[in-house]
């Protein structure tokens, strides 16, 4: 079933960075803040094609949609819209099949690049081929480090870069570019936007965590949680005393 789902995923992703190289409104959506129209374009792509299949969807652009499968696939049809918009090449797809064990499926495609980060559950993760393999950091004052939002201080990092696309800043950390991501900001982000670099960063051997300790595959689109991921448990213990500390 995995490997289905797996290929399902990758034609999903080219359809949607087929769409995108035709998109000329790279403006708001004018329904709500932060959405953009070409954001709206990508998740009728995603949508249809899954619930063909069957599949429930829980979608940053139209929330939750029960159909008669019981696995659920998480999607951020277009991760760093604003990206995107500005012509940043760091935008993404992310998908993630959730059945009752939890997560196990993901496909993260950088759609500016193609290059394409995907994992299953027991069977490691990979980029393009590739398998991954996230760095052997363990302290904070030696960590290179991925941030969303602004912290009110440093916060003990030796440098660090915002780069506006969660799934893909998880991925770097998957694959040791990045050694730790740390969301910033007050409970900014929805499960589409980790769910499937969350399982991409565990399979590749890094480990993740709510900053706060609460459950993180949640299933209600208007829960928010705090993402923090790391290559190492040291690493990922100081970078979550550091995100409480304020």
């Amino acid at each position: 079933m995995f490997q289905d789902v797996a290929a399902l995923f990758t034609s999903i992703a080219d359809d949607v960075g087929v769409m995108l190289t035709a998109v000329t409104d790279w403006g708001p959506s004018g329904l709500r803040d932060g959405q953009y129209a070409a954001d709206l374009v990508a998740d009728r792509v995603v949508v249809e094609a899954l619930m063909k299949e069957g599949f429930s969807v829980l979608s940053e652009e139209s929330g939750l949609t029960i159909r008669r499968r019981p696995e659920l696939v998480i999607v951020d049809p277009l991760d760093g819209s604003t990206n995107a918009g500005q012509g940043v090449p760091w935008y993404a797809t992310s998908l993630c099949l959730v059945d009752q064990d939890g997560p196990a499926v993901a496909l993260v495609r950088n759609q500016a690049s193609g290059v394409t980060y995907t994992a299953e559950r027991g069977g490691g993760a990979w980029c393009d081929g590739v398998r991954l393999r996230p760095s052997i950091c363990t302290s904070m004052s030696e960590a290179f480090v991925g941030l969303s939002g602004l912290p009110p201080r440093h916060l003990g990092w030796r440098q660090y870069r915002a780069l506006g696309a969660a799934a893909l800043d998880l991925c770097l950390v998957a694959s040791g570019v990045l050694d730790a991501f740390i969301d910033c900001s007050p409970d900014a982000h929805g499960v589409w936007d980790y769910a499937a670099g969350v399982l991409i960063c565990q399979e590749a051997g890094a480990v993740a965590s709510d900053a706060f300790g609460r459950y993180f595959v949640v299933r209600d689109p208007a829960l928010r949680r705090t993402p923090v991921a790391a290559a190492t448990k040291p690493l990922l213990e100081q970078a979550l005393l550091a995100r409480r500390s304020y």
